[in-house]
């Protein structure tokens, strides 16, 4: 076995963390193991030490085995630019505009890449711990195929094919999927997975039973829901606003606008995580008030967003903020959005625009994409290390004294970084916190949550999983 692909019934199911938990649950036993996800799409994205973007997934994952993030972990990344239109991210690369009209056309050249990126990691690793993209039951896109079984089958895997018991309808779920694969696909199952089950675990018994008889399947376990503090790639659920209580409301309070192509939401976690600090995410002006700090997130489309704000009223609610005596903070793309303009000659937001004008600086987009990951001295708000990324298009003036800062404005309440992962820094967020007036900040780098999570999850999986199917992936020895 040099690896194990885990596919799902659906998108958010639980594809991701169970495969971070695998690749956790396999490093902590001495096997050298690497994540993999062939083909991801997803807004969210993470640079690697060898100069690339891959899916933020796949860095989590990288994360959880204890290795750095390469490009050949995510080959394929798909950045959704509208219903139509998505950036393509070849090997790390931005290399041009994906039509929908086209991909399946244009996808079939990617199996040999996919391909060949696995078995580069291969050589190197015991076990690559590969992920499925949305659901593998989707006759239509079959052929041609390089994300799910079309990949299995050109990389001869072993699948496990994943439901999630807490949306419902788990065991139609698994039983369609099951029934909607080819022969030769549904040969490559192993095994069947039910994820995310709350309650008194015998009361599923019978319909285990059930399942493994119609289907002709092995259940390889039930996995609990879990509590877990990791960074959601693209449903930010847990910090969105909807009838906020007493309760929800912490000393100080972080309000960020999730507009409709917000992007690196995960940048909002290390706050998050800390005591007397509550995060939501919110779309409507009127949720700003009594906000201690706004953020403006990154955004895939900033001209987009940024039109988006103002027709949703935004504008005369950050300046209700301000006036009395808000914070705002523009991260990236946020960032952008808070310049005086946004020049555009190149077309990349398809044209110049006015920006929101709290900032004075001047925005310039142009072709070239930075990527940069950041392991540095902050020089604002205190001389403390500073960690995170920079990925993005377009330029703007920046005021070194104010690193990892670009700017800010004369009255010093409105801030601006291209720093993704500013706030996760233990000793970092606690002098941010100090210079917003916050609380003191417990100091701890977000990656000690991070890996709490991640050894609170491989203990489930190993309690949950049976043992004789994890037996092959213990193995160690490199596997090709």
């Amino acid at each position: 076995m040099s690896g194990l692909m885990v596919q799902g019934t659906a998108s958010g199911v639980g594809k991701s963390v169970l495969c971070a938990g695998l690749c956790r649950l396999l490093a902590r036993r001495g096997v050298r193991v690497a994540p993999f996800k062939p083909q991801n799409m997803s807004n969210n994205a993470a640079v690697t030490v060898d100069g690339g973007e891959i899916g933020r997934a796949q860095a989590l994952q990288a994360f959880s085995c204890g290795i750095a993030p390469v490009v050949d972990m995510n080959p394929i990344l798909i950045k959704p630019e509208s219903d139509e239109t998505a950036q393509l991210v070849l090997r790390g690369r931005a290399t041009g505009r994906l039509e929908a009209h086209r991909f399946r056309q244009d996808r079939r050249a990617w199996l040999d890449l996919v391909v060949e990126s696995y078995h580069r990691l291969a050589r190197n690793y015991d076990r690559i711990i590969v992920e499925g993209a949305g659901s593998c039951a989707e006759p239509n896109l079959r052929d041609g195929d390089c994300a799910n079984m079309g990949f299995a089958t050109a990389a001869d895997l072993l699948v496990w094919i994943v439901g999630d018991i807490d949306r419902g309808g788990v065991f139609a779920a698994l039983r369609g999927c099951l029934d909607t694969l080819a022969t030769a696909d549904r040969a490559r199952v192993g095994a069947v997975v039910v994820n995310r089950f709350r309650g008194h675990r015998p009361l599923l018994d019978d319909a285990l039973v059930w399942l493994e008889r119609a289907c002709g399947t092995t259940v390889a376990g039930v996995v609990p829901w879990l509590p877990l503090d990791l960074p959601e790639e693209d449903a930010p659920y847990r910090h969105l606003a909807t009838v906020e209580s007493p309760s929800d409301r912490a000393p100080f309070r972080v309000v960020a606008v999730s507009y409709p192509y917000a992007s690196n939401l995960d940048d909002l976690d290390p706050l998050a995580a800390e005591a007397g600090v509550t995060v939501r995410l919110v779309r409507t002006p009127g949720a700003l008030v009594g906000a201690d700090v706004v953020i403006l997130p990154g955004s895939k489309q900033v001209a987009r967003d940024l039109a988006w704000l103002r027709r949703q009223g935004f504008v005369e609610g950050l300046l209700r903020h301000l006036r009395y005596g808000g914070r705002l903070v523009g991260l990236c793309g946020g960032l952008q959005m808070l310049s005086t303009r946004l020049v555009d000659d190149a077309g990349i937001e398809g044209g110049s625009c006015l920006g929101l004008g709290l900032l004075p600086v001047t925005s310039r987009m142009g072709k070239a994409k930075r990527l940069a990951r950041i392991d540095a001295t902050a020089r604002w708000p205190a001389p403390v290390r500073v960690t995170g990324y920079e990925i993005h298009h377009g330029t703007t003036e920046a005021d070194p004294a104010l690193f990892p800062f670009v700017a800010r404005s004369a009255d010093g309440q409105v801030w601006g970084s291209y720093l993704h992962g500013l706030f996760a820094s233990g000793v970092y967020r606690r002098a941010w916190l100090r210079a917003m007036d916050g609380p003191a900040g417990d100091g701890m780098d977000h990656e000690g949550h991070t890996l709490a999570s991640l050894d609170r999850l491989a203990d489930a999986l190993e309690a949950a999983l049976r043992p004789d199917l994890l037996a092959p992936l213990l193995e160690r020895g490199v596997a090709a």
